[in-house]
Parts: C-alpha cells; sequence; structure tokens
C-alpha cells in the first residue's frame, strides 16, 4: 500500500495530539493523518491547523459541532477516500492505540482485506483498565460474537486498517451505528462482505491525559446493535 491515510476523530484532545501526529507520522513514510475534529473548546482544531501547516501530510477536517463517534468515523473515512487513500487505519487520539503497530498493520495488510489490533488474541492485553471495565468489555464481546457469528475476538475494538475496496464495497455512509455500536456494525458488514480480516495481538493502554468519552449509555448501546443487526440481516434490511 503506497498511501494510507490515518483517520483520528478528536474532542478535546489538545495535550495529546501534538505529540500523537509526530508520533504516527514518524512510524512510516506511506502514512498520513487525517484530524476530524467536533469544534472541540479546548482548542484542538487549531492543534491540528498547526500540525496541518508543519507538514503536507496533516489533513484536517472541521466539523460544526459535537456529533459522536459513528459520524466523525463516517464523514472522516469518506473524507481520507475523496484524498485517495488505498488503506484507511482508524486510531484513538490518546495513545490508546499505539502509533508503532502502524508498520505491522500496514505490512499485513498486503495479504488481507481487514488487519484489525486485538485486546484479546493474546489473553487480555489491556493496562490501566479497572477489573469491572475489562470483564464488562470482555463479557460483552462474547456476547456480540455469539448474537452476531463474528469470528474475531474484540468486535469492539476501534484499531483497523482497512482497504480502499472493502470501504467501498460495503458503503461507510450505511454504517450508521454510533459508539461502540459502530465499530460492531463496521465489523459485521466486512465480514458480510466477504472480507479476509486477520487479527494481530496489541497491548491497549487507557488514557494518561484528556478526558474518556464512554459512558453506560455507549455501552448499552452497543450491547442492543448487535441483536438488530441480526434481526435487520435476517429480514432484508442491511
Amino acid at each position: 500500500m503506497s498511501r494510507c491515510i490515518v483517520v483520528v476523530p478528536t474532542y478535546n484532545e489538545a495535550e495529546n495530539l501534538p505529540l500523537l501526529v509526530p508520533a504516527v507520522l514518524s512510524q512510516d513514510p506511506r502514512v498520513e493523518v487525517l484530524v476530524v475534529d467536533d469544534d472541540s473548546p479546548d482548542g484542538t482544531g487549531k492543534c491540528a491547523d498547526d500540525l496541518a501547516l508543519e507538514s503536507p501530510r496533516v489533513h484536517v477536517l472541521h466539523r460544526a459541532a459535537k456529533q459522536g463517534l459513528g459520524p466523525a468515523y463516517r464523514a472522516g473515512i469518506a473524507r481520507a477516500l475523496d484524498l485517495g487513500a488505498e488503506c484507511v487505519v482508524q486510531m484513538d487520539a490518546d495513545f490508546s492505540h499505539p502509533p508503532a503497530m502502524l508498520t505491522p498493520m500496514l505490512d499485513a495488510i498486503g495479504d488481507y482485506d481487514v488487519v484489525s489490533g486485538s485486546r484479546y488474541l493474546e489473553g487480555i492485553t489491556v493496562v490501566n483498565w479497572p477489573i469491572e471495565r475489562i470483564l464488562i468489555s470482555y463479557f460483552g464481546n462474547a456476547y456480540v460474537r455469539r448474537v452476531t457469528g463474528l469470528r474475531i475476538t474484540d468486535t469492539t475494538g476501534g484499531f483497523r486498517c482497512v482497504r480502499r475496496e472493502m470501504l467501498e464495497r460495503i458503503g461507510i455512509e450505511r454504517v450508521a451505528a454510533n459508539g461502540y455500536a459502530f465499530q460492531i456494525e463496521l465489523n459485521y458488514r466486512l465480514a458480510r462482505a466477504g472480507a479476509r480480516i486477520k487479527e494481530i495481538p496489541f497491548f491497549f493502554t487507557d488514557r494518561r491525559r484528556g478526558t474518556s468519552k464512554l459512558s453506560w449509555r455507549i455501552g448499552f448501546e452497543a450491547l442492543w446493535s448487535a441483536l438488530r443487526l441480526r434481526v435487520a440481516d435476517a429480514l432484508g434490511l442491511l
């Protein structure tokens, strides 16, 4: 893959972004970054613009208001494809997805349609989470696998590289869910479209700077989405 764009949704990530973007760019010359900012009040958008002035490999998409993770990724992935990306990586802005994993992902994508980082491929590789959150995530993933039939270990993870052809085949605008539910629906649609998926293990480290956007409501929406997907698929509504 000669051109890969890493899509990074942001909301109040002014502490992390000036550190993350150079770290991402330093990993591989094939990599560019697209920051999708939801009008962050802490100046993240301005920070992204400054980084774009420093490097032609940095792009910025400003959105008018905080609209959630799903809409940010739909807009960001669509823009990345417009920019000519041959593959697109989803990555969090808080270093929970290690930039050092980008080169192994890009090396593997030549033989697969999707390369996903997994927190559960080799045991549980999560750092700095309380035990109750680990258990909820682990058993939540088991539930999603059971309901959807997905044959991957990390159904709610958001660290993946996808070939352009697969994104065009499923139509990213059709992935309607938000939050973790977005990741589940994207995985489901990719698998349903026949994607060759490879998982690689990585250590997920919870954020050290900034505030988590996770909520119980987002978690429940994710679990409900698994059942909704299977029902919609059975009725021919996907």
